[in-house]
């Protein structure tokens, strides 16, 4: 193919050599590039130079309080489940300085943070992930005020999405309507194939910003046997959820449980460690802190991320509003499945599995949604098989 544009809605196939391509282009085009690549025994975001940094070969099983790297037989690049980081950390970061004050003749100078924000690439955005962005989209950029370090750091960003072709034993996407496969929200989306010994992506043209960069890269022409190895893959990972989460009818059984037994159930295993806040991809709470010098003469305030599960989040004059463990872990579930949708309009929840992956003793959001609309109040989640 020339090098003529392409329009949103095209497609072309892209060889691997052809994906090491693409990393180049966006990296001199002044991109910081930031995709998967094994770290510490998992699958990580960090910024990348090349196809060699991606975890080639690469799988991970996934259970409630499990995770653990596995090797495939194939050379995929992107044949895993989400792990414990997402995009928010690049986006909404867990710490950020608001401003540094500084006493002075007498006089106090305040300086806000003028750092600039990076211009980032996310290569390998899940469908999921694309969805989570979406809603943070919403949440820091709606209404009247909007989050300025949010809005610098999502407005130059280039998404490269990769439709879900192995999801996890946590995952639940397809009930949630985020996945498997990306509906929007990409500039470039790439549904990796390998099989009948052969390796390559179908590029969808989400943005025109996406289709002058694939413009730019070596590509080749869309025949119909392409289209369908892409179609069978993604039939597949739609099979393989691990979970589901049926919606219909879930906020309003929600609204009407908080005084399930439940609660207090499943309150007696939850740490309330906030895992589960931290890794989700669409938690958004934040505290603010302020530090001085031992003389008085400097300060700084910064903006950190917090959690509903932390007892001094909802600490208002006179005491927290929520002092016990299964009221802060109704709160959250709560907040994610139900009231969300009457402040954002969906959702909190993309069915990403890592709140179940993560919490150390392997609480299942899946599985308490189903006992409750359920009526049952033992707490016995795995009794039930919810694979």
């Amino acid at each position: 193919m020339g090098a003529s544009g392409l329009r949103v809605g095209d497609q072309a196939i892209l060889e691997p050599q052809g994906l090491q391509a693409l990393i180049h282009l966006l990296a001199r085009s002044g991109y910081r590039v930031v995709g998967p690549t094994v770290r510490d025994g998992a699958i990580v975001y960090d910024e990348i130079a090349s196809t060699e940094d991606l975890p080639v070969g690469w799988t991970v099983d996934q259970a409630p309080g499990s995770y653990r790297l596995t090797k495939r037989r194939d050379g995929a690049f992107f044949s895993f489940s989400v792990g414990s980081h997402s995009w928010k950390q690049f986006l909404h970061p867990p710490l950020l300085t608001l401003f540094r004050a500084r006493r002075s003749d007498g006089r106090l100078l305040i300086r806000p943070d003028e750092s600039n924000a990076p211009r980032f690439a996310f290569m390998g955005v899940r469908p999921c992930d694309l969805a989570a962005i979406a809603i943070q989209d919403r949440v820091l950029l709606g209404g009247r005020y909007a989050n300025a370090s949010y809005q610098a750091r999502r407005s130059g960003a280039f998404l490269v999405a990769v439709n879900c072709g192995e999801p996890g034993g946590v995952c639940f996407c397809q009930s949630m309507g985020t996945g498997p496969k990306a509906a929007g929200g990409f500039d470039l989306a790439l549904t990796e194939v390998t099989e009948r010994k052969r390796h390559f992506f179908l590029v969808d043209v989400g943005s025109e910003a996406g289709g002058a960069m694939a413009a730019q890269i070596p590509r080749l022409p869309v025949e119909d046997e392409h289209i369908q190895a892409a179609e069978r893959a993604l039939a597949r990972a739609a099979d393989k959820m691990g979970r589901t989460l049926p919606t219909e009818g879930l906020k309003e059984a929600l609204q009407q449980s908080y005084d399930h037994p439940r609660w207090e159930a499943v309150a007696g295993r939850c740490l309330t460690c906030g895992n589960c806040t931290a890794v989700c991809p669409t938690c958004f709470c934040t505290t603010v802190e302020d530090s001085t010098d031992l003389m008085g003469d400097s300060a700084e305030r910064r903006l950190r991320w917090d959690s509903c599960f932390n007892v001094d989040f909802s600490y208002i004059f006179g005491g927290s509003v929520r002092p016990s463990a299964p009221a802060r872990y109704r709160q959250w579930m709560l907040h994610k499945l139900a009231t969300w949708r009457d402040q954002f309009g969906t959702p909190g929840c993309v069915g990403c599995g890592r709140c179940i992956t993560w919490c150390p003793v392997g609480i299942d959001i899946t599985e308490e949604a189903r006992a409750i609309r359920a009526g049952e109040p033992d707490g016995k989640e795995q009794a039930h098989g919810n694979a």
